[in-house]
């Protein structure tokens, strides 16, 4: 019998479906993976902002993941939102439980709206203790911003920045360019491993459309970590693919304001 590559996602949901687990499976399959998911909450939220987020409790989440990992395991887990230090440490020792691996860790701390996802006691957790045990994090400029405690201001600093994010070389780390302004986009990838730096460029698009970009980066990378690529080849193939995935998605007109990438170019187009 044939099996799957599984990719495990364990985030919040987004009812509009341009973000959180609902991106997060669409990219899995999009990339060649089983996906499976861990609600961590369930977010009332579309393409104009967040209006709420209704957390589930840390025990039902550790229980969703030992439901995937008991019996269908997972080649990667792809880790979103996660609004506490209670639930940072529930899911990080769940994962540990399992000996989980190919772990992508996206900081979601801000949605693209601008509406605060993340608790701020919780940023030292996430630092401290779900970083380390990464081993890709997939920080944009804002989170990398509060996760260094200084400023970005030019391209220049970023693969300096990226060695720092990754402590030590406990952690490899994508550090997208998104929030700056240069004509092209060029994000900076520090593998830890082999303590090298890769310098991925593309076109920046004029479009609205990027609800969900880093779900999506990140899902990315975790599917094709999951179908055993290795980290450059992965991140290289996660980054051809939402940048294609963003100029599709930016000939749709889709809600009120930061409408999704389109995920099925492939497929629908």
């Amino acid at each position: 019998m044939r099996r799957y590559n599984v990719a495990l996602s364990i985030a919040g949901s987004d009812p509009s479906g341009g973000a959180g687990l609902q991106a997060d499976l669409k990219t899995f399959s999009a990339c060649g993976c089983y996906g499976a998911t861990a609600v961590v909450a369930v977010v009332d939220e579309n393409t104009v902002g967040v209006s709420g987020v209704f957390p589930i409790p840390p025990d039902f989440v550790r229980g969703q993941i030992r439901s995937v990992l008991g019996d269908i395991g997972a080649d990667a887990v792809k880790i979103g939102m996660l609004h506490s230090s209670e639930l940072i440490r529930t899911v990080k020792d769940t994962l540990a439980e399992f000996g989980a691996g190919n772990i992508v860790l996206d900081p979601v701390m801000v949605a693209t709206s601008g509406d605060p996802l993340l608790e701020k006691e919780a940023i030292g957790t996430l630092r401290d203790e779900l970083i380390p045990f990464s081993r890709i994090i997939t920080p944009n400029i804002p989170e990398a911003e509060i996760l260094l405690g200084k400023k970005i201001v030019s391209q220049d600093e970023l693969p300096d920045c990226a060695r720092r994010l990754s402590q030590d070389r406990k952690v490899s780390v994508l550090l997208k360019a998104g929030h700056l302004s240069d004509a092209e986009l060029t994000d900076v990838f520090y593998n830890a491993e082999t303590d090298s730096i890769l310098e991925l460029t593309s076109r920046r698009l004029d479009t609205r459309n990027t609800h969900g970009t880093g779900c999506t980066l990140s899902s990315a990378v975790a599917a094709f970590l999951a179908r055993g690529f290795g980290l450059d080849e992965a991140v290289m193939n996660a980054k051809e693919y939402i940048a294609k995935a963003i100029e599709a998605g930016a000939e749709y007109e889709i809600g009120h304001g930061h409408g999704p990438v389109h995920h099925f170019f492939n497929f629908w187009e």
